[in-house]
């Protein structure tokens, strides 16, 4: 393979170039490429490299209990290796087309077992390590427990909105932008006597996405207004339009998903030595940034729908 064949390659295992991080672009997604390229000569399956991605990020975790800079460090080395796995797996489903929607959901399932992990580890290191913590031990589990529920929805909505930039950008083929009323339509087909996994599976994917669409309603109504009007053939010129609008929250998603947050956890352990502020980051930093970009995004979705209210069919 030359090189120029080299270089589409990897171009191709990325998403877009509107939703990659900087970060992602120099370091996680070259060594996420060459995972891939091995485990595609291996034969080895992106679901396969998901899972791997679980265990290095749940010894992370592990590794996040001791107090002892060590192990800290070495914790810090599994979770980016976790992440290259992450990004290993996307990738190799783009160069070999072996899309799923099950893969998509463990895709997802794996970094909040990675940050489960973190967060029990946490927890029991600051019960033992921490005066305060040690004289209120449920103070730490509550923080856990909320910090973790904002966790999955700032990551839901990070995720959902990229999803529906690359509808603008690549259209329905190169998105996966899910709707509920047609996953409802899929479960309903299916039986759980035969397919009782996958239809477990997809009601839990079920009700994540409801709480995406709950949670944003006038894209949904622009969904809506467009699917009415064009159907799944947007006009070129509005898609560009509301790309250039949308571009500059991409930012946003990319900081509420991993670098971000990772940067935050390795501070808080590594030089401050107070695990607990990274759950403090997550309350407040996090949870404003992610206010932000809904109330930004529902703006944009409302001024476009007015315009093409305005307009004649």
């Amino acid at each position: 393979m030359s090189n120029k064949d080299k270089n589409e390659e990897y171009q191709l295992s990325l998403k877009s170039m509107d939703t990659e991080e900087w970060w992602d672009l120099h370091f996680y997604r070259p060594i996420g490429y060459w995972w891939a390229k091995m485990a595609r000569k291996a034969g080895i399956r992106p679901n396969a490299i998901t899972i791997a991605s679980i265990f290095l990020g749940i010894g992370s975790g592990v590794c996040f209990y001791f107090d002892n800079i060590w192990w800290n460090l070495l914790g810090v080395l599994l979770l980016v290796w976790a992440d290259s796995y992450d990004s290993a797996d996307g990738q190799l489903a783009r160069m070999t087309g072996r899309y799923s929607r099950i893969g998509r959901i463990l895709d997802g399932v794996s970094g909040d077992l990675w940050f489960a992990a973190i967060y029990i580890a946490i927890c029991l290191r600051e019960n033992v390590t921490s005066d305060f913590f040690m004289a209120h031990h449920w103070v730490i589990w509550v923080m856990a427990v909320v910090t973790g529920i904002c966790h999955g929805v700032q990551a839901a909505m990070a995720d959902y909105y990229r999803q529906f930039h690359l509808y603008f950008v690549k259209g329905p083929e190169g998105s996966e932008l899910e709707n509920a009323d047609s996953l409802m339509q899929k479960y309903r087909t299916m039986s759980w006597r035969r397919q009782p996994w996958a239809k477990l599976v997809l009601l839990f994917y079920i009700n994540y996405t409801v709480g995406q669409e709950s949670r944003t309603p006038k894209m949904q109504k622009l969904r809506r207004v467009l699917h009415a009007r064009y159907g799944n053939n947007i006009p070129v010129e509005f898609r560009e339009r509301f790309r250039k609008a949308s571009l500059p929250l991409m930012k946003y998603t990319n900081i509420l998903s991993f670098n971000t947050r990772s940067l935050a956890l390795f501070v808080s352990i590594l030089i401050f030595r107070m695990p607990w502020l990274y759950f403090a980051f997550e309350l407040t930093v996090l949870n404003i940034l992610m206010v932000y970009m809904v109330v930004k995004h529902e703006n944009i979705c409302h001024a476009f729908i007015k315009e093409l209210e305005n307009q004649k069919p």
